[in-house]
C-alpha cells in the first residue's frame, strides 16, 4: 500500500487546501461528497496502487476554513483548477462522488487549460430532474459502528456539513443550467450509480451521461448512494477498465 502524505497547499492569500496524496503515475483528483473525506478512503487506497492520487478536503469540511468568497460550485471548481495549474498537472482524471461529482462536472465545463483527460461521476448531485428533488438520507452518520444491534439505515451528513454544502449549492441542491453546459466537454465520462440510491436516483446519472458528448452510464447493483463503500469491488472493476482507456489528452 502506498504511503499517504498529508499536505497543506496555499492556493491564494487566505485559502489553504488540506490535501491527502498517495501513489505514483498519472494523476487522479478525488473530490469527496457531503460526508467528507472519510467517504472516499477506499477509493483513494485503490487508485493509489497505480496512480498519483490527490484528495483535497473541500474548504469548510473537517474544521477547515471556507472563505466567504467560496459561495458556489463554480467558485470551488475554480479552486481546484488553481491547484492543477499551480502543481503543473496535466492528463488528470477527476473522480467526484456525490457533491464532489457536481464539482467535477463543473471543472470539466471550465477546463480552459485542457488539463482534464477523463471524468468519473459517482451518484453526483447537480442536475435538475423534474419531480425528483435530491433527498439527503437521515439516520446514523457515516462511520457509525457496524455489527449486531447497529442501525441498518445509512445516515446522511450531520447538520453542520449540510449547512456547508448548501453554502456552495444553494437550498435546492441543483443547477438548472448544468446539463446544457455539458455539451462542450470533450473528455470521456463515466457515470457510476447505485441502483438503490434514493437520495440522488439513477435518473440523475442517466441525465448526466446523455448530456456529455462521450458519456457512459453504469449501474452498481445492490448499492445505494455510496457504492464505493457498499459494493467497492464492483466499482473498482468499472474504474480500472475506464482508466485503462485513452483519455482525451492521453
Amino acid at each position: 500500500m502506498s504511503a499517504l502524505v498529508h499536505r497543506t497547499i496555499s492556493i491564494r492569500p487566505g485559502l489553504e487546501l488540506a490535501v491527502r496524496e498517495s501513489g505514483q503515475g498519472r494523476v487522479v483528483l478525488v473530490l469527496h461528497g457531503a460526508p467528507g473525506p472519510v467517504s472516499t478512503v477506499p477509493l483513494v487506497e485503490h487508485l493509489a496502487a497505480g496512480h498519483r492520487v490527490l484528495a483535497p478536503t473541500h474548504p469548510g469540511w473537517e474544521d477547515t476554513v471556507r472563505p466567504a468568497t467560496l459561495d458556489s460550485v463554480a467558485a470551488l471548481a475554480a479552486v481546484y483548477h488553481d491547484l492543477l495549474d499551480q502543481q503543473c498537472l496535466d492528463d488528470v482524471t477527476v473522480v467526484g462522488t456525490s457533491f464532489g461529482g457536481w464539482v467535477a462536472a463543473r471543472m470539466a465545463v471550465d477546463d480552459r487549460a485542457r488539463r482534464i483527460s477523463r471524468l468519473v461521476l459517482m451518484d453526483a448531485l447537480g442536475p435538475e430532474i423534474p419531480g425528483q428533488p435530491v433527498t439527503m438520507p437521515s439516520g446514523p452518520p457515516l462511520g457509525a459502528p457496524a455489527g449486531p444491534g447497529a442501525p441498518t439505515t445509512r445516515g446522511g451528513p450531520p447538520a453542520q456539513m449540510l449547512a456547508t454544502l448548501r453554502a456552495y449549492t444553494g437550498p435546492d441542491l441543483h443547477d438548472a443550467a448544468l446539463l446544457p453546459s455539458l455539451s462542450t466537454v470533450a473528455c470521456p465520462v463515466l457515470a457510476v450509480w447505485g441502483t438503490n440510491d434514493t437520495a440522488v436516483t439513477p435518473d440523475f446519472g442517466r441525465a448526466y451521461a446523455a448530456a456529455f458528448p462521450h458519456g457512459r452510464f453504469e449501474l452498481v447493483h445492490g448499492a445505494g448512494h455510496l457504492p464505493i463503500r457498499e459494493k467497492p469491488e464492483a466499482v473498482f472493476r468499472l474504474l480500472d477498465t475506464f482508466l485503462a482507456t485513452p483519455g482525451v489528452h492521453s
